[in-house]
């Protein structure tokens, strides 16, 4: 695979993966995952990189109205609906998820993407929340992301909202803390989890390689 510095931006080919950076933590574990998988990954504001890459991956850490704002200022909301609107592999991680619903009642209403119909909620009083740490996802449909992961295994969690689709369609997988609540939407292009992959061991590691292989893309070693 060579290398494009045709332009002021370097960077590789379109078998390439954008991670979304927003000013959000975690980022670079979730960059480190694909690297150990042997997938370039390049985390990025650019926008050309977000729209020539191969597949892009949104992360999140924090408040969704925070996410909104943050990259509403770095002028990469447009671009994120272009790339989910024109096809291309999209996955959205925790409030990577939430975001690309109808809105967020997190800190009162919060307009979001409106990709996907629906809101996102807190999760209900009783549990200790945030609800933090390893729990079972509940796969409901069949899709190239879940080969090689058994039903039932163990994700890595940390959130206070859900998300709560107006299809249950879109639904891809479920978790139990309190509630039963989606924990994994698939729609399309659009691949987003409620819970961490690049913290979630060697299942959530082969979770991003099928992501890949789903995408087109190579690995590169």
């Amino acid at each position: 695979m060579g290398i494009d510095c045709s332009s002021s931006l370097c960077y590789t080919d379109l078998a390439m993966i954008a991670i979304i950076d927003y000013g959000a933590g975690n980022i670079r574990s979730v960059e480190k995952a694909f690297e150990r998988l042997g997938y370039r990954a390049v985390i990025t504001q650019a926008v050309d990189q977000i729209l020539e890459a191969k597949a892009v991956v949104l992360p999140g850490q924090g408040a969704a109205g925070d996410t909104m704002s943050s990259l509403q200022a770095l002028g990469l909301a447009e671009p994120i609906r272009a790339v989910v609107d024109g096809g291309k592999p999209f996955f959205g991680v925790c409030v990577g998820l939430q975001i690309l619903f109808t809105g967020s009642e997190e800190g009162g209403w919060q307009e979001c993407f409106g990709l996907i119909p629906g809101v996102v909620r807190r999760l209900p009083p009783g549990l200790k929340i945030p609800h933090m740490g390893w729990n079972q996802v509940r796969q409901k449909r069949a899709h190239p992301i879940f080969e090689g992961i058994p039903n039932d295994a163990n994700f890595y969690f940390v959130h206070s909202y859900y998300a709560l689709p107006e299809s249950k369609s879109v639904v891809a997988g479920e978790t139990d803390y309190g509630i039963s609540f989606c924990s994994m939407v698939i729609q399309d292009n659009l691949v987003a989890t409620q819970f961490h992959p690049e913290k979630s061991g060697e299942v959530g590691l082969r979770m991003y390689d099928n992501f890949c292989r789903w995408s087109g893309i190579a690995r590169e070693k």
